[in-house]
């Protein structure tokens, strides 16, 4: 198994871009995901280019600072965490990832001491 062979059937979007913004990598759920959009055909062009102007400045700060991004969204009845994180390759950093996972309404919270 190669280092990203998991990633392909993973059952959560994997979208890995470099540090200007270019999309390295897709799993099989982001291009489902971003069909619309070009599905793998986006790997090579700049994420930037698939997002609103609104959103486009609040990504550009991201790839700038290195700083990551968490949320929840609601899209057709689905709710997803988005989690958007910079990745590293040699200590030195290298872009961004991003992990859209499905998840339920009501979710469970622990607490665990330690």
């Amino acid at each position: 198994m190669n280092d990203t062979e998991w990633t392909k059937e993973f059952p959560a979007a994997i979208t890995v871009c470099d540090a200007g913004g270019i999309i390295l990598q897709m799993n099989d759920r982001s291009a489902v995901t971003n069909a619309a959009e070009g599905g793998l055909a986006l790997i090579g062009t700049n994420v930037l280019d698939c997002h609103p102007e609104h959103v486009k400045a609040q990504l550009a700060g991201m790839l700038a600072s290195g700083k990551k991004n968490v949320y929840t969204i609601e899209k057709q009845g689905v709710k997803k965490l988005i989690f958007q994180s910079p990745w590293y390759q040699g200590g030195a950093y290298a872009g961004f990832v991003e992990l859209s996972l499905e998840i339920p309404f009501e979710l469970p919270h622990f607490v665990r001491g330690g």
